[in-house]
């Protein structure tokens, strides 16, 4: 499994729980499947990248991707998250 799927996997996981969803109400809130939650949270390494925007978008995290550094960073977008909770 690459590293940057683990990384993300583990950021987006830890960002659920914070907000307290469990995958099923991720999964409702972000229109798509438990079963691509299931694989997103597991560093599946080959995502639909529309299905996986809409997950970010929900839990108010961005990506943010930066040529030649090797890697990607996850930044949660608090505004967002605070909308999630209420």
């Amino acid at each position: 499994m690459p590293s940057w799927a683990a990384g993300l996997a583990a950021a987006l996981r830890r960002r659920r729980k914070e907000l307290r969803l469990t995958q099923l109400e991720l999964a409702a809130l972000a229109r798509c499947g438990p079963d691509f939650l299931y694989d997103v949270e597991n560093a599946k390494p080959t995502l639909r990248l529309d299905k996986l925007v809409g997950v970010l978008e929900v839990l108010g995290v961005r990506l943010l991707l930066q040529p030649g550094k090797g890697g990607l960073a996850v930044e949660a977008a608090d505004a967002v998250a605070e909308a999630v909770r209420s």
